[in-house]
């Protein structure tokens, strides 16, 4: 496992360490994180319910779970997933403001046009206002998002740039590198997860991407290197190797650049590491 020595750290950027999967384990698991080199993980929610264990997780290791709230655009509910609903961001709405010190951005948030979850133009209207709701909340707190944009890069591109965003992570994007590119261009970072080393499609678009604008996530327990099988932060060497690999630089200098575009990014990191 290479590159975590010379900045003192991987920074995943995107996690779910509150995930019904981790709920047996988390300790072991946050244990094997900072063996295997991770200096700090931000995890993200889902939907309101989510943010009272996620505060109490980062209560329990302060200078490490970094606490990132959001209404992710598809819920999941008894009878399967749906696209997201104003009625589902109520309940979080005053949650942003009165545990906004706590936060070190706003996410899981953004957009996600899959045919099957999202099939009308009323969802996808409603979607956007979800989205654009709490990109106002972003602002007023001046945090970064952390953004979802599955089957609508473009879209979230251009919505974000319409809105004035500035601090934006596009997380796992898998659209065209030229799309990618608008967002580098308005100043985005993009994010990418151990998975993406078992995808041709990406390596294109990583060789377009500058590192400078370049952060990594694991995405767990989700987009780990087997499909199957659950994945967790300390996985992060590999998103690490694959682009050192692609763009020909070493691991640590790929460690050592995207830990310091996450700490531009998500500059209450660096607050929370030094408390």
């Amino acid at each position: 496992m290479l590159g975590a020595g010379m900045t003192g750290g991987y920074v995943d950027c995107h996690c779910h360490m509150t995930a019904e999967e981790f709920s047996q384990d988390t300790a072991e698991i946050l244990e094997r994180s900072r063996k295997g080199g991770v200096r700090a993980l931000v995890s993200v929610t889902e939907h309101a319910g989510e943010l009272e264990s996620l505060l109490h997780l980062s209560e329990r290791y302060p200078s490490y779970v970094m606490p990132c709230f959001g209404v992710h655009p598809i819920q999941s509910r008894a009878d399967g997933y749906h696209s997201v609903t104003l009625q589902d961001l109520e309940p979080a709405l005053e949650q942003f403001e009165k545990y906004k010190d706590h936060l070190v951005g706003i996410g899981e948030i953004g957009l996600d046009f899959t045919p099957w979850l999202t099939p009308t133009s009323k969802e996808r209207e409603e979607q956007l206002k979800v989205f654009q709701i709490q990109l106002d909340i972003a602002k007023r707190l001046d945090l970064p998002v952390n953004v979802h944009s599955r089957s609508a890069g473009r879209q979230t591109i251009a919505f974000l740039k319409e809105q004035g965003a500035e601090k934006v992570l596009l997380h796992n994007f898998a659209g065209r590198p030229s799309v990618a590119l608008e967002g580098v261009q308005a100043g985005y970072f993009l994010s990418f997860p151990p998975a993406v080393a078992n995808n041709d499609h990406r390596e294109k678009l990583i060789k377009r991407i500058p590192l400078e604008n370049i952060c990594l996530e694991t995405d767990s327990p989700a987009l780990g290197p087997e499909r199957q099988e659950r994945n967790i932060p300390s996985n992060i060497f590999i998103p690490c190797e694959y682009i050192a690999h692609v763009k020909g630089l070493s691991s640590d200098k790929v460690c050592e650049a995207t830990a310091h575009n996450a700490f531009r990014l998500f500059p209450k990191i660096c607050f929370k590491l030094n408390e």
